[in-house]
């Protein structure tokens, strides 16, 4: 066959490589509500996907949470795995992408050898002789596949699928890991609070004890009402202990999340309020297309989809180019001379004729394999879809229950002085004070805990929404306030004066 006619084969087999085995991906379509059932005071708000999530923490407005998400960002070694797993994607990818070029190769050789006298015969009409030579080559080889099936083509789809679901999971990991430390830093400084209701209730039971130790000195009242309120402070203090082992473990958690050595670090007590920040947040479709483990989720499915048509690519014929040019000579003054030169050109192709079903059952093994990915999708989006519903009922019922505490807290303070008049006017009995006293603990620290869920929601409802809208960092005291950032869309959150 002429070197044109090679050619020309060649060029016909690139054509048909066009018709890729496999189905096209084709992203499912999913069921998705038009909008969220939200309750009053939240408004729809006009998010716009092209600006970037952003720094979401600022909005809190905390220097100290802001310092560890950066601490966190730099340190973690979650985050680093992440980063590295990306890498791998993306030089998996470059891998893949090379087989669509021919690739080249240089050979060289340098050898003394003897050829032996009693090798099997070529011809019975001459006799082996054994001899000793040289042997220089020097060859350039290329080879080529033909990707007539498509292999390749779906190789190299997959292959950038994966990648694109790598940058996804990385996506995924920082917007965990940045949810993960807030909520651990809010748990820390919600329990910060509840100490200080204890450690004031604590003095104020203390004040208690001593006045009505003074009154059973002087023979005005029982040992029974130094006995219960000798009781009642005893309980408080033993909660103390109990909550200081829970700040311990949410410090040691943030010391883990900043990639810091738990016995190394430490965080004090702080007890500035934080106000929970307005979160914009636009229609339920808006959070399949910002959420990261949504977008994993798809390209999931994507390199799935590209496996069958590599698996599909078996049945069909493949065929290799491998042109090679070299010289060969046993001196190596000689070895560029005209008679040295060599050279080959051809084709090959392999068909599979029999293999025992194996080509089907792999086929088979990642169209079910596609099909679990289709499920995995299906089931993250209608996660997606609870989480934010969860998010934004949760907070609109757990802004109600908080404007209630500070009320019950209010009438809890009443009742209690009301209550000490009463006894130290002898119109009631111990009991009564005693029962104040445990009703305005339960009330403030129940307070207290309504303040630390509302800032959990809200960093759950972030992550439940993708992260932040806008990259814009936050003005000094935005997240204090509870107006949005230059820059950001309308909150559907509450504003001040429209309950």
């Amino acid at each position: 066959m002429s070197l044109a006619r090679l050619s020309f084969a060649a060029a016909t087999l690139a054509l048909l490589a066009a018709c890729a085995a496999g189905p096209d991906y084709r992203k499912p379509a999913v069921e998705v509500p038009v909008t969220w059932q939200v309750e009053s005071p939240w408004r729809q708000s006009t998010p716009n996907d092209a600006l970037d999530k952003g720094p979401w923490w600022q909005r809190f407005g905390d220097a100290q949470l802001d310092a560890l998400v950066r601490k966190a960002l730099a340190d973690s070694p979650t985050l680093t795995v992440a980063n590295a797993r990306l890498a791998q994607a993306r030089a998996s990818l470059a891998a893949a992408g090379a087989s669509r070029y021919p690739q080249l190769g240089l050979g060289a050789r340098a050898a003394r050898l003897r050829i032996s006298a009693n090798r099997p015969l070529t011809n019975y009409a001459s006799s082996n002789f054994s001899t000793v030579q040289d042997d220089f080559a020097l060859s350039l080889t290329a080879s080529y596949e033909v990707d007539l099936a498509g292999r390749v083509q779906r190789s190299v789809e997959g292959a950038a699928a994966s990648a694109e679901q790598s940058a996804a999971d990385l996506e995924n990991t920082r917007l965990l890991l940045t949810t993960d430390l807030a909520s651990a830093y809010f748990n820390l400084r919600s329990t910060d609070t509840e100490l200080d209701v204890l450690s004031r209730s604590i003095g104020l039971q203390r004040r208690a004890l001593e006045l009505v130790t003074a009154r059973h000195d002087l023979g005005a009242v029982s040992g029974l009402d130094v006995a219960q309120q000798q009781a009642l402070l005893d309980s408080t203090l033993t909660q103390v202990d109990v909550l200081k082992k829970q700040r311990s473990q949410y410090e040691h958690a943030i010391a883990t999340l900043t990639g810091t050595p738990a016995p190394a670090f430490a965080l004090a007590a702080d007890l500035r309020p934080i106000v929970p920040p307005a979160i914009p947040i636009g229609v339920p479709s808006d959070a399949l297309e910002r959420r990261p483990d949504v977008a994993a989720a798809e390209r999931a499915m994507a390199a799935a989809n590209a496996q069958i048509g590599v698996a599909t690519a078996a049945f069909y014929p493949s065929f290799s180019l491998a042109p090679s040019v070299g010289v060969d000579s046993r001196m190596i003054q000689t070895l560029f001379d005209a008679p040295s030169l060599l050279w080959s050109i051809g084709v090959s192709a392999t068909q599979p004729l029999f293999d025992g079903g194996r080509i089907r059952a792999n086929v088979d093994f990642v169209r079910a394999g596609y099909d679990a990915t289709v499920g995995s999708y299906r089931r993250v989006v209608l996660t997606a879809m609870q989480e934010a519903e969860d998010g934004i009922t949760g907070l609109a019922a757990l802004d109600r229950a908080s404007t209630q505490a500070v009320r019950a807290v209010d009438a809890a303070r009443r009742v209690l002085d009301m209550a000490t008049s009463r006894y130290e006017g002898g119109a009631s009995t111990y009991l009564d004070v005693i029962t104040a006293q445990q009703s305005l603990l339960t009330a403030e620290r129940q307070a207290a805990q309504l303040m630390g869920q509302r800032l959990l929601t809200s960093v759950f409802l972030v992550k439940a929404l993708g992260g932040d809208w806008c990259g814009v960092e936050a003005p000094p005291g935005a997240g204090a306030t509870g107006e949005p950032r230059t820059g950001c869309p309308a909150p559907l959150r509450q504003v001040a004066g429209t309950r």
